[in-house]
């Protein structure tokens, strides 16, 4: 049993509760006892740990474009942990060990926004990504000032290439430039908007995936 001497501002001597106290050269202090740590691998810990590696192989390149499309949904913990819940709760398919990432269900950006109106790229340019989309300029929240949001993202190499506010919607198109060591990668591509003072978001949108020349 631990005493504690001179009332509750007097050194502790022994253990209480989960605080240990000892003295050391005539000062008394004290530390909480460690905490007994366990490992047990069940399967329901494996198959997070699995799911949780695989988004944050997905997510690590994005990181930054995250801190902007999750802007909205950072209350309470930051835009990385939203996206990871996000990605852990809607977007990975298949079972043990073969989990994927659904790409058409990984939101990179989220928001009330509207989106991109029929977005499409185009490979056919080496050591570049063209992206383009029709003009919804005016129908529900979209203005002609709004910019686009865009992802190249390499899973080969765990790498990304992006911009968070490049073209206006009104311009009909944005060209991403990409490592020509990016060459016969298979890339996929998403594609979002964001308003002109930074504080609405579109969701993003998963356009398909094709291989750089």
């Amino acid at each position: 049993m631990g005493k504690i001497g001179k009332g509750i501002l007097g050194g502790v001597s022994g253990k209480v509760a989960n605080v240990v106290g000892a003295n050391w050269k005539g000062i008394d202090y004290i530390r909480a006892k460690p905490l007994s740590v366990r490992n047990p691998r069940t399967d329901l810990q494996v198959n997070q740990r699995t799911k949780f590696a695989l988004a944050l192989r997905f997510l690590q390149p994005n990181l930054n474009f995250i801190k902007v499309g999750y802007k909205n949904f950072s209350v309470k913990k930051s835009q990385f942990n939203s996206a990871m819940s996000y990605i852990l709760n809607n977007a990975i398919s298949g079972t043990y060990p073969n989990y994927l990432i659904d790409y058409s269900l990984a939101l990179l950006s989220r928001g009330s926004l509207s989106g991109a109106l029929n977005p499409v790229f185009d490979l056919s340019t080496a050591g570049q990504v063209e992206f383009s989309w029709d003009d919804n300029s005016g129908e529900g929240s979209a203005l002609a000032t709004d910019k686009v949001m865009a992802v190249v993202y390499n899973p080969l190499k765990g790498e990304s290439v992006f911009i968070t506010g490049g073209a206006l919607r009104s311009d009909l198109n944005q060209v991403i430039q990409i490592p020509n060591s990016y060459s016969g990668d298979e890339l996929e591509m998403f594609i979002g908007f964001i308003n002109d003072a930074g504080t609405q978001l579109s969701n993003s949108a998963y356009i398909g995936s094709g291989t750089a020349l």
